[in-house]
């Protein structure tokens, strides 16, 4: 089929996520067809630098040899087969590998179990319902039903990831279904302790984003708020969950956003970079003491009854057994570090001096472009993003927040190459001139 067929078979049979399919028709989006490392590949034949690791999920790269490896050799053993009364290789020793790289931290007891489902949403669905189902076991009669969670959360679009979801755009909508929670201000540690000293004894469990609350626009918390969040919790006896998921496998610079401050969650929920960016698999790892609050002969009813028909997917965990291999053969952390700073740099010279550019917010590979107030209706974060295309890269708003995250396997001068035609595509889009004192840039690594 010609680009043309195409484009009028998605248009009469597609309705994509997080799109106003009413202005989808009139542009002509790139139908991608092969990619390889950092780029993207169009069914016309134009590349593209994947400047947001397709939806923040790619870690070493398009067709990396070694994933690509695995996979294949699973497809020669079996697909798929259910973990219900089963288990596979594969899976049991993805559980293994994910426990020896999941945060430490002195005095802690540290995360010891596994639960596999598909994605980001259902990983987070997964903690809350563990951390509800826990404290009822406990305490049969007890009042922990609530959750806490953080104004301009996001931790995905199922009922209950909704239900502690901080974002009024996303999220308000959806409220008659939800069940009721806690919201407190990012940051406010004495905000968060006045709520746990008057309703702690109806929390189950704090869930966040730590360190960058990514949906948001990549907002920064404070240095000390996530090891204080976790002093917290322990005081009040309320389950800390951790979602990892945008920010865990090396997106902060370190494998995990957790290690950053030494913390150690309850419940701790990753996808996204897990199988590298190849296929649906999510996890939801917790401690032995949760684990063993459900433990009880059959007709005590103490089993957790969730599960996902692709629960540990054999192809999924085949690929993420190979993507952590990479990491260690790689040394791809190591290899990280020069990387952000280079990012640091470029977006200090090229972007942050643009007079429509307001801040940049940055955390590792993780950033967010703020551009200064624009009417709603121009659109101007999307309008980048087009300019951006026009110039060969792919680049995400959020509203008038330009996202970057590129694959970590980016080389210097793809970096390089990125950051300038976003400088570019902000300039040409937002029509800003003379570039005048740079904006401020948030001073983390």
């Amino acid at each position: 089929m010609t680009t043309e067929e195409l484009r009028a078979l998605d248009r009469s049979a597609l309705w994509h996520p997080f799109t106003q399919q009413q202005g989808w028709a009139a542009e002509d989006a790139p139908i991608v067809e092969r990619a390889e490392g950092a780029w993207l590949h169009d069914t016309d034949g134009r590349a593209y630098l994947d400047g947001t690791s397709a939806l923040w999920c790619n870690v070493h790269g398009h067709r990396h040899p070694a994933i690509d490896a695995a996979v294949r050799a699973q497809l020669d053993r079996v697909a798929h087969t259910t973990m219900l009364g089963l288990s596979h290789p594969p899976a049991i020793a993805l559980a293994e590998a994910l426990l020896a790289i999941a945060p430490r931290g002195e005095g802690r007891a540290p995360l010891s179990r596994v639960f596999y489902s598909d994605n980001g949403s259902t990983a987070n669905e997964i903690a809350l319902k563990m951390a509800f189902q826990w404290h009822r076991i406990q305490e049969p009669d007890g009042r922990r039903t609530k959750f806490v969670y953080l104004d301009m959360s996001y931790h995905g679009d199922t009922i209950g990831s909704v239900s502690v979801g901080g974002i009024d755009l996303f999220h308000t909508m959806f409220r008659p279904l939800l069940f009721d929670g806690i919201r407190v201000a990012a940051g406010d540690v004495e905000g968060l302790e006045r709520v746990l000293r008057d309703h702690g004894d109806e929390i189950a469990a704090l869930i966040m984003e730590p360190l960058v609350q990514g949906a948001a626009g990549m907002l920064l918390h404070p240095d000390g708020y996530l090891r204080a969040v976790r002093e917290l919790c322990d005081a009040y006896n309320v389950l800390m969950v951790v979602d990892e998921v945008a920010t865990g496998f090396g997106r902060t610079g370190t494998m995990f956003a957790c290690e950053r401050e030494g913390v150690v969650p309850d419940l701790m929920s990753v996808a996204k970079g897990l199988t590298g960016g190849y296929l649906p698999l999510a996890a939801t790892l917790t401690t032995e003491r949760v684990y063993e609050g459900f433990l009880g002969r059959f007709e005590e009813f103490r089993t957790f009854f969730h599960g996902h028909t692709y629960t540990g997917n054999p192809l999924a965990c085949a690929a993420a057994l190979a993507t952590l291999r990479v990491f260690e053969d790689e040394d791809t952390l190591a290899a990280l570090q020069p990387k952000i700073a280079l990012l640091a740099e470029l977006l200090e010279a090229s972007i942050a001096p643009l007079e429509t550019v307001a801040e940049i917010r940055r955390r590792g590979v993780m950033v967010g472009i703020q551009l200064t107030d624009f009417p709603l209706e121009a659109r101007m974060g999307h309008q980048v993003t087009l300019a951006a295309r026009e110039r060969g890269a792919i680049v995400r708003p959020l509203g008038d927040v330009v996202v970057l995250m590129p694959p970590l396997s980016i080389a210097e001068d793809e970096l390089r190459q990125l950051v300038a035609i976003t400088a570019e595509a902000i300039a040409a889009a937002t029509g800003a001139g003379t570039p005048r004192a740079p904006a401020a840039v948030a001073p983390v690594v």
